[in-house]
């Protein structure tokens, strides 16, 4: 079988590999001796909240429209019911815990319709394994867990961060605020070690659970930021302007927004040096949301789709950093097919 022969699958989906759950939020207090195992830590619950304030919003306000309407709309009373959390007046730490496990046999796609592509696909994936291994993507991802990058606004003015990791019978213990966001650091002592296991989780050595909890020192009272709920269907609970999202009753932040911040690895992608970004998460196209651009337009030739179609049909080999990035999307997991482009 040639590359020539090899077209790219039209149903290709991997499942994810970095599998993290929810992650709960509860209050405490932070202990003088730093013993922050031994706290009793209570949940954090979403409560509503009924504020009366002033239209600061340009569109609401009718700028964009009709500026001779300012007038009349800024006097208006801007009434919202919406949701908040806050840790209690008697508790000035927040704790953050979720779970995640790492998952092997990237080679394997969960679904994939044509036996060709698979074998080259698989090929490719094995020489990466065999030339680079999954060590820098490895310590990469531990060292987002290590950071507190997940705790995202909930990490700002923080007094202090403690992210402690446990696997087994180890736990491993970080200073998240003693760690750079904008750049990734060459792993030593426990950062190392937790490391090697997310390695061995990512290669199928062995079967890796991590355990994770991060200690924000806030203040008393202060808010917390779980995620906000996107309604689509404004039906519902039209009157709150703010749902935030909860588990059981307790405020909680998406999976997904937790698993975006361990995979914002990629700082391999164009002008990433000039922009002095730091690192964006792992998306086909370089997509950045809140600052809605995308970082790696098919223009450039440095889309997912592009490195990996030239990679398993062209034998074209990217170099090592965009090889990091192609598997960082594999091991990010959903549907990649031509349909997909």
């Amino acid at each position: 079988m040639t590359k020539t022969t090899v077209k790219t699958a039209s149903v290709l989906a991997f499942e994810r590999k970095l599998a993290n759950s929810d992650a709960l939020m509860f209050a405490g207090n932070w202990p003088k001796d730093n013993k922050l195992d031994l706290v009793s830590w209570q949940p954090i619950e979403v409560k509503e909240k009924a504020v009366r304030g002033t239209i600061s919003n340009r569109m609401k306000a009718g700028l964009a429209s009709d500026p001779l309407k300012v007038d009349a709309e800024i006097q208006k009373p801007n009434l919202q019911r919406v949701d908040v959390a806050a840790l209690p007046f008697d508790a000035d730490t927040l704790k953050l815990k979720f779970s995640l496990r790492v998952l092997g046999n990237l080679s394997t796609p969960s679904v994939c319709n044509d036996q060709d592509y698979q074998a080259a696909l698989a090929d490719v994936i094995e020489g990466y394994r065999a030339k680079h291994g999954f060590g820098t993507l490895a310590a990469r991802y531990a060292e987002n867990l290590a950071n507190g990058r997940f705790l995202w606004r909930n990490r700002v003015g923080a007094e202090g961060i403690a992210v402690h990791v446990t696997h087994n019978n180890d736990c491993w213990k970080f200073e998240a605020d003693a760690l750079n966001l904008r750049s990734f650091s060459k792993p030593s002592g426990d950062l190392s070690k937790l490391a090697a296991v997310v390695e061995e989780g990512l290669s199928g050595k062995a079967s890796v659970l991590l355990s994770v909890e991060a200690f924000v020192r806030l203040g008393a009272g202060q808010e917390v930021f779980p995620s906000q709920e996107l309604v689509l269907d404004t039906s519902r609970d039209s009157k709150k302007s703010k749902i935030l999202y909860q588990v059981g009753g307790v405020a909680a932040l998406h999976s997904q927004k937790v698993g975006n911040a361990l995979r914002t690895i990629d700082d391999w992608y164009p002008q990433a040096t000039q922009l002095e970004l730091g690192p964006i998460a792992v998306e086909p196209y370089g997509s950045v949301t809140s600052k809605g651009k995308a970082y790696r337009q098919p223009k450039d030739k440095m889309d997912f789709y592009t490195l990996l179609d030239n990679w398993v049909t062209k034998d074209k080999e990217p170099d090592a950093e965009q090889q990091h990035y192609v598997m960082a999307i594999l091991i990010r997991g959903g549907v990649f097919g031509e349909k997909s482009e």
